[in-house]
């Protein structure tokens, strides 16, 4: 049996332990909710621009774009959202799992230093690693996707894909491959954008309204469909961290409960040593006042 100096610096030690996982415990849940919040909040962008979409898909042809047209894949373009930090459980992990499944020749472009460091160990080949911070602000991410979308239109890469931790729920992030490039069609964009706003994107009366575009529809989807591109990858981001904190939250809590449960494992073990010095003592004593009589 260990001393009972040995069980009190293992119980002070516990007890440091535990505060500082409730802690971070307590940081996580804070902002895993600020990350939810933003989340939500894109959707009413995503319903303006379902609205637009609709109106001008019947009036342009849709191989116009080069987001639309299809080609010969040869090299595949993922961008994996990991975390910067660890602490998170199995999050980065499914990730990883997910990127060793891809036999077929990709690109990478990293968000998080993580995911960094696992394409780098495993020999993988990196074209760019980027870090955003908590807010996710969307200046961060649009230097993400313009520059893989460059690649995409260079023919650097033929298909443009993010992998990232789809948040479900506080306990579920689910790892996720979605294709962003090419688009299929116009409508399947429209689709996208109609789930993402919840309800049917539609109009604030429940009507059609006619809309105009100047110059004219092809010139303005052009420049819609690369902001749909960036807001997908930044929605995608904005998932991520909430993912991130979720399981961050999830990992610190389990780590502080079972904290407290080894700290009542080492309190039993310290009063059951300490009774059995004391016992010692007392016979000891005992056996000594026997033999002096």
């Amino acid at each position: 049996m260990a001393s009972t100096r040995d069980i009190r610096r293992r119980i002070k030690s516990v007890k440091n332990t535990r505060q500082i996982t409730k802690a971070m415990e307590l940081v996580a849940a804070s902002k895993m909710k600020k990350a939810q919040q933003a989340a939500l909040a894109g959707r009413p962008y995503a319903e303006l621009m379902a609205r637009m979409l609709a109106a001008i898909a019947d009036r342009v042809e849709e191989t116009q774009h080069p987001f639309l047209i299809r080609r010969e894949v040869r090299t595949r373009g993922v961008i994996l959202v990991t975390t910067d930090k660890g602490l998170a459980g199995p999050l980065n992990a499914n990730l990883f799992k997910l990127v060793t499944e891809i036999r077929d020749p990709a690109k990478y472009v990293v968000v998080g230093r993580k995911g960094a460091q696992f394409i780098a160990r495993t020999r993988r080949d990196l074209l760019a690693d980027f870090s955003v911070s908590d807010k996710v602000p969307f200046a961060e991410v649009k230097v993400v996707a313009e520059f893989m979308v460059k690649q995409y239109l260079e023919g650097v890469v033929d298909t443009v894909e993010i992998l990232w931790p789809r948040f479900r729920n506080t306990l579920v992030q689910v790892p996720t491959l979605m294709p962003l490039l090419p688009l299929t069609s116009v409508r399947d964009v429209i689709a996208d954008l109609q789930s993402d706003a919840g309800a049917g994107a539609r109009t604030s009366n429940g009507t059609e309204q006619q809309m105009l575009f100047e110059p004219d529809p092809a010139t303005v989807l052009s420049a819609l469909l690369p902001l749909y591109i960036n807001r997908e990858i930044h929605q995608q981001v904005l998932d991520a961290k909430a993912s991130e904190h979720s399981a961050r939250m999830v990992a610190m809590k389990t780590a502080k409960d079972n904290a407290t449960k080894l700290l009542g494992d080492l309190t039993l073990e310290y009063n059951k040593a300490r009774q059995a010095a004391i016992t010692q003592e007392i016979l000891e004593i005992a056996a000594a006042q026997f033999v002096a009589a």
